[in-house]
């Protein structure tokens, strides 16, 4: 196997209850949300966009309990498994304190739970339940991706070192520059909130079409809605003749 190539580990798959200690205005796009709590020993994640489960539970005030593991595989103590998101850790200190962004917009589960998140409201997360682990220091890097991607890429920019790296966002420049905070060299595009969709991926083609991508040592991001993750992906693999290996595709939302 190519020492190089993006490796995946897999972990135990455990379930946490955490308790909200902060909550902060970022960006006027994301509420910033801290967590601790003990059962976050032994937490890892090793992957800049690894996904944990985050169960939210049906009423305001209600309280899920942990669900057990077992052989026959999870059971819940309320008798189904509740709604949940899928959410990138943004920062654990290795002990006890973990912290999620929640992008903020109309309709979804986890942006209305995260509006009225007051300290010491409880959640149950499961996972990450395995990891994509990816060299920080490939020479050429490129990112696409919208809102709901911003938080791993934040997370990626803080470790990633490239001779050359390029990041197309789907968001507003104004609140995306504020997010990322310190774009460190990478050079961005920034293509308006809500545009990542089919009927915009012309304008986004024909950057991408000049730009150069070396024949080794280069790595390629996709995220955000998943038929136009599709499309790039396949433009990257077939058109471009990038070998997928290197070409990480993940759809996080789908066009309804």
């Amino acid at each position: 196997m190519d020492s190089r190539a993006p490796q995946r580990v897999r972990n135990e798959l455990r379930f946490r209850s955490i308790t909200v200690t902060n909550k902060t205005s970022i960006a006027d796009r994301f509420w910033r949300i801290d967590f601790a709590s003990s059962d976050l020993a032994g937490f890892v994640s090793s992957g800049f966009d690894d996904h944990i489960k985050v169960f939210f539970p049906e009423a305001e005030n209600s309280k899920l309990e942990l669900p057990q593991v077992t052989e026959e595989g999870i059971v819940w103590k309320e008798g189904k498994t509740p709604v949940a998101r899928e959410y990138t850790p943004l920062f654990f200190d290795g002990e006890k304190t973990l912290t999620l962004d929640f992008y903020i917009h109309e309709g979804g589960v986890a942006s209305q739970w995260a509006d009225k998140a007051r300290v010491g409201d409880k959640l149950v997360i499961g996972g990450p339940r395995g990891s994509l682990v990816v060299p920080d220091d490939y020479a050429f890097q490129l990112y696409i991706t919208d809102e709901t991607g911003l938080p791993a890429f934040k997370r990626r920019n803080a470790t990633l070192s490239a001779s050359e790296c390029y990041l197309y966002a789907f968001t507003d420049e104004k609140p995306g520059r504020s997010y990322l905070e310190d774009l460190n060299g990478v050079t961005a595009q920034w293509l308006g909130s809500g545009n990542m969709q089919l009927d915009h991926l012309g304008r986004l083609i024909a950057l991408l079409d000049k730009v150069s991508i070396p024949m080794e040592d280069y790595f390629i991001w996709l995220t955000g809605e998943g038929e136009t993750v599709k499309m790039l992906n396949e433009y990257f693999t077939q058109r471009r003749g990038c070998d997928p290996e290197y070409v990480r595709a993940v759809a996080y939302w789908h066009q309804k």
